[in-house]
């Protein structure tokens, strides 16, 4: 694909010259336009998306169209979809599509000469036949116990997505069944997650590709030295290579393609499922590396999980431009980055289940967008990538909306919302359901940030002159609305894929590879070649920089 510089474009000049000294006054916008609301309210499978409150003028929305077409999204979708290795950095396709395609698109895409639809089939079936065996208790530990906790033990896309995606869908996860999260090397994650589980009745899942990275790896390792010790304690097996053998085997499955590896650490390699190098981690939940959701909410959860991916792939190819959300999305974003100065977004889920989801959205966005270079290496000279950042509302309100309302920052941000709650509770007190409490301050705080309070209704309350300013909101602070009727499995799935196509949309425009990740390996090589120094070393030690130096000083004399 050709690499464009999108600063060369007109359309791009154009928006420039749009965004000097742009204001837009929502509430004048709101009054001069009685349908605002409803031309920019769009339906994208079963997300109901209101754009209205962003800084969006009907010239700055046919621009932002025509620098789609400038920048050829269509083209470089298409591209994608023909399994062109468009993550031109690692020679690679970018399919991660096909993760959820369905089964009748068996052999209608081949690539590298393999049919990857059948082949992503074929590691399904195996997962859910797996989580069959865990869910109705055929699967049994080496005392014979069935399986209550699944532990997920990977990082980066390998934790995130299914750490999110189980925390969403508790609602959903079979009773007696529960799943836990290891990621972080810092021994505390694995200890907290272990202290007080049963061995006996615990599985562990290993999620890494290559089987060699440094945190899975290290937290797998104490991990089976955790379960042998348990199970020789309670008797369930003897110190003899046969009986560890097989506990290791009952009490640990791999998401790995590296078979050797998988089976040297004693798990057996029909165990262990796959996945490919065309999806990177981050984009990887709805493959093998989703087993332990698969566990939780079974084979039809998971499929229904599919559905809502396939759901929003087919409005993204599909809708016209004029009506596509997630194109609209992400060239809202760009105007918001390139034109307005904005630098981060906020993403206010107003639901608990959907805690983790800001976060997941930070290694997507950032991971995938944060580039300094083009496709073709040539240094870009404009803004790429966001701060993406949030926490479930109402929390959000009382520690950091005050800068969002009142602050000199520029946040778009992008609220999150359910008609129907899990818990559908009722406060004693007043009567009153306390779902609609909590939508109360969703519907609100949209409001307040469009359209703030003027210093005539301020003064209008019987403020004292000297707090006028002070209790002033300016307003014209940029949202968009996102609800759907209720959380379920296809609507997260949902969820994810309309990030994940802003995100592919964004790349396009600023003429990126949104697919590889260079900006992780520098430390990750750092921290093994410090090693020795750590060790103690003392040539290791010398051969540091003078900072890092003192650290390792410091750590020597305080450990």
């Amino acid at each position: 694909m050709e690499t464009k510089d999108p600063s060369t474009l007109s359309s791009w000049k154009e928006l420039q010259e749009m965004a000097a000294g742009f204001h837009l006054d929502l509430r004048k916008a709101f009054e001069a336009d009685p349908g605002r609301a409803e031309k920019l309210t769009f339906e994208a499978a079963d997300l109901h998306v209101d754009l209205s409150k962003n800084l969006l003028t009907e010239k700055v929305f046919e621009k932002l169209l025509e620098l789609a077409g400038q920048t050829n999204i269509q083209g470089l979708l298409e591209a994608m979809l023909r399994g062109e290795h468009i993550n031109n950095t690692e020679d690679r396709a970018v399919l991660h599509l096909a993760l959820r395609a369905p089964e009748e698109k068996v052999g209608s895409l081949n690539v590298d000469g393999q049919d990857v639809v059948g082949d992503v089939r074929e590691v399904l079936e195996r997962v859910y036949a797996f989580a069959d065996s865990v869910r109705d208790g055929s699967w049994k530990g080496v005392s014979g116990k069935r399986i209550e906790t699944v532990v997920n033990i990977g990082i980066g896309g390998s934790d995130l997505g299914p750490a999110m995606a189980y925390e969403a869908l508790k609602p959903y996860v079979q009773k007696g069944l529960e799943c836990r999260f290891i990621s972080n090397i810092d021994p505390t994650d694995v200890g907290e997650k272990t202290k007080d589980l049963d061995p006996e009745t615990t599985l562990f899942i290993i999620a890494s590709k290559t089987f060699t990275t440094l945190e899975t790896l290290t937290n797998a390792r104490a991990a089976k030295a955790w379960l042998l010790a348990g199970l020789r304690e309670a008797g369930a097996i003897d110190e003899s290579e046969a009986q560890t053998k097989d506990a290791i085997a009952k009490h640990f499955v791999a998401v790995s393609t590296a078979l050797d590896k998988v089976a040297a650490f004693g798990i057996d390699p029909k165990n262990a499922f796959g996945f490919w190098n065309w999806i990177g981690g981050r984009y990887s939940v709805d493959s093998a590396v989703g087993t332990s959701l698969a566990v939780a909410i079974g084979r039809d959860g998971f499929e229904a999980f599919l559905s809502g991916f396939r759901a929003i792939d087919e409005h993204f190819r599909s809708a016209a431009p004029t009506e596509n959300v997630p194109l609209l999305m992400g060239l809202l974003n760009v105007w918001y980055v390139n034109f307005l100065g904005a630098h981060t977004h906020a993403v206010l889920p107003y639901s608990q289940y959907l805690h983790r989801f800001p976060a997941y959205l930070q290694q997507l966005t950032m991971e995938s967008n944060g580039k300094r270079v083009r496709r073709d290496g040539s240094l870009v000279n404009y803004e790429t990538g966001e701060i993406f950042w949030g926490e479930p509302g109402t929390n959000g309100q009382h520690a950091f909306y005050q800068l969002m309302h009142q602050g000199t920052r520029l946040i778009p941000a992008d609220f999150i919302a359910f008609a129907r709650p899990a818990w559908d509770l009722k406060d004693d007190e007043t009567e009153a359901r306390q779902h609609e409490l909590f939508l109360g301050n969703f519907f609100a705080q949209t409001g307040a940030l469009a359209f703030g309070k003027t210093v005539d209704e301020v003064r209008a309350e019987g403020t004292i002159e000297e707090l006028v300013a002070h209790r002033t909101f300016p307003g014209n602070r940029p949202s968009t609305s996102i609800m759907a009727r209720e959380l379920t499995p296809r609507v997260l799935g949902e969820l994810i894929a309309l990030y994940e196509m802003i995100v592919f949309v964004e790349g396009a425009v600023w003429g990126i590879d949104s697919f590889d990740q260079w900006g992780v390996e520098l430390g990750k090589a750092m921290a093994i070649d410090l090693k020795p120094a750590i060790a103690g070393d003392s040539a290791a030690l010398a051969a540091t920089d003078p900072s890092t130096r003192g650290l390792l000083e410091y750590y020597f004399a305080n450990k």
